[in-house]
């Protein structure tokens, strides 16, 4: 089964941004315990390089590692030499998605209007990131379903416990999701049995 596949079933991706390697491995411990199963790192993370690498090896047949805002070639090409399974881009870079493509790598660019929906599907891609949502709304989503609904979306941003299925009813293939799942004062506070729990309830709520 293809990476894609895997993502359709399991429907989440949940996503890291600024933590430290030994708060982060703390918390993909706690994520992976409560089901979630797609963990983004993002490269705007110090040591993002180094938790791929670990991440890969320590929790292989337990999870897929990739990593987000890969903003350039040179990014793209340094994710794939550390062993991210997919990559994910806040824009469309016709670049990174062919680095990405011809490594064997999956990769769903950031876009927004129906033009880069279409550009990204031409190139190849597999699905691709709506984003942002979480300031213009889950309606904007259903819309551009209507004529673009043969191209798979993951919907990024704004997503909650008492969302998401509003997400997929609109027609999301998968979610990212953020602090409202990596949620910061669990993980600051060491909370990470309650942040167990609360990702088996964002994956209760997608089952």
């Amino acid at each position: 089964m293809t990476l894609f596949n895997l993502l359709k079933q399991e429907k989440i991706i949940a996503i890291l941004r600024g933590y430290s390697i030994e708060e982060a491995t703390l918390t993909v411990d706690a994520l992976i315990e409560g089901g979630i199963r797609f963990l983004e790192v993002t490269m705007n993370t110090e040591g993002a390089l180094k938790m791929v690498h670990q991440w890969r090896k320590a929790y292989a047949h337990r999870a897929y590692i990739g990593t987000g805002t890969v903003l350039d070639e040179s990014m793209a090409k340094e994710v794939i030499q550390v062993g991210a399974q997919f990559i994910i881009t806040p824009s469309l870079d016709e670049r990174v998605v062919e680095v990405a493509l011809k490594n064997g790598v999956d990769i769903w660019p950031g876009t927004f209007t129906p033009s880069e929906i279409v550009r990204a599907s031409k190139l190849g891609v597999e699905a691709v990131k709506i984003f942002p949502l979480a300031s213009i709304g889950i309606s904007y989503l259903k819309e551009i379903q209507g004529p673009l609904s043969h191209i798979p979306m993951i919907a990024t941003g704004g997503v909650t416990l008492e969302n998401i299925q509003e997400y997929f009813k609109a027609g999301a293939t998968a979610v990212g999701i953020g602090s409202s799942l990596v949620n910061k004062k669990l993980i600051q506070t060491g909370q990470f049995h309650e942040l167990t729990e609360l990702a088996r309830e964002f994956v209760n709520k997608v089952k």
